[in-house]
């Protein structure tokens, strides 16, 4: 029924000016599970300009980091569900955290409508600049030619990065040593000083410490090679497999938003996404643009869940929140 309603709703809105069903004068805020000047940071007001002018409305971003993601999320459910409020999280907070934190406040598939998807962020291995590892192929074989475990940098327990050293781990043999950090900051910073060795990251967090020559970019968690980092092959290409990991950035709305809101809010976010200069900016960055309708980020999300669900609990591993 709930596809119906979509689609009905989307079939007016063709009949309709872009604004009109988000019948309000207030700005539009888009919440952030993150701090300012991080990845999800950046996506969110490259975005804001282009979807205000859409929308005919101001957009801010406003910033509510802590608990695993989920106080952005409260923050977002807590709010009108006129649409004049999103909530932009990675896939952590919205398909990770069902499984990792207990007595989560919310639950993603229940409480939120998907608006779409925003941007792919695949998870590159990085190491120290004066490593001598050509690529992670060979950053394996020195890892396997040790007696200790090899440590490796997260930026928490049950983190993406987390999951992704689990499934190089799984892959390859390879003994580590998970060192989790509070955030991906100290863990840059204890990587370029030499206390671990490796970490996975997304693109747009390791692009200036790479273009910077501080870190050095070996391998790529997805099934193509990232435009930003044309040079740096895939594990498949390595001959490395299973290390799929993609942090993918979307927009949700309270599920009592009426569905022609959220196909507005689709519409919008979509166009916006279109934009050359936008698409050029997130590009840049090393975010790669991406929208998607409702229902395939729903399906997204669920796919996600389960997936993330089984390595969990397959591992045993808990939150540091």
């Amino acid at each position: 029924m709930r596809k119906v309603h979509v689609l009905i709703a989307t079939a007016v809105l063709a009949l309709m000016p872009l604004g009109f069903a988000l019948a309000t004068e207030k700005p539009l805020r888009i919440v952030s599970s993150f701090s300012p000047g991080g990845p999800v940071d950046f996506v969110a007001r490259t975005l804001a300009e282009q979807l205000g002018r859409e929308l005919n409305r101001p957009v801010i971003v406003e910033n509510k980091p802590g608990a695993n993601g989920a106080l952005g999320a409260m923050e977002s459910l807590r709010s009108e569900p006129d649409g004049s409020t999103l909530w932009i999280t990675s896939v952590g907070a919205a398909a990770i955290n069902p499984t990792i934190v207990t007595r989560l406040p919310y639950n993603t598939q229940r409480d939120f409508s998907p608006v779409s998807l925003v941007a792919n962020n695949v998870e590159v291995l990085v190491v120290n600049a004066q490593n001598h590892a050509v690529d992670a192929a060979e950053f394996i074989r020195t890892v396997k030619g040790t007696s200790e475990p090899t440590p490796m940098a997260s930026s928490g327990s049950g983190s993406i990065p987390h999951l992704a050293l689990i499934q190089l781990e799984q892959s390859t043999g390879a003994k580590f040593l998970h060192v989790p950090y509070k955030g991906m900051a100290p863990a840059f910073t204890d990587l370029m000083g030499g206390q671990v060795k490796g970490v996975f990251a997304d693109v747009p967090a390791i692009m200036p410490h790479v273009q910077g020559g501080r870190l050095k970019a070996i391998g790529i968690a997805s099934s193509k090679r990232h435009p930003a980092l044309p040079d740096v092959k895939t594990f498949e290409e390595q001959g490395i497999r299973a290390v799929d990991t993609n942090n993918w950035y979307a927009l949700f709305v309270s599920a009592k938003t009426p569905p022609v809101v959220v196909a507005t809010l689709n519409r919008a976010v979509r166009n916006a996404l279109a934009n050359p200069e936008v698409s050029a900016r997130l590009l840049k960055g090393g975010a790669e643009p991406k929208s998607s309708t409702p229902q395939e980020l729903a399906d997204l999300l669920k796919s996600d869940t389960t997936k993330w669900a089984a390595l969990i609990k397959a591992r045993n591993i808990k939150t540091d929140e």
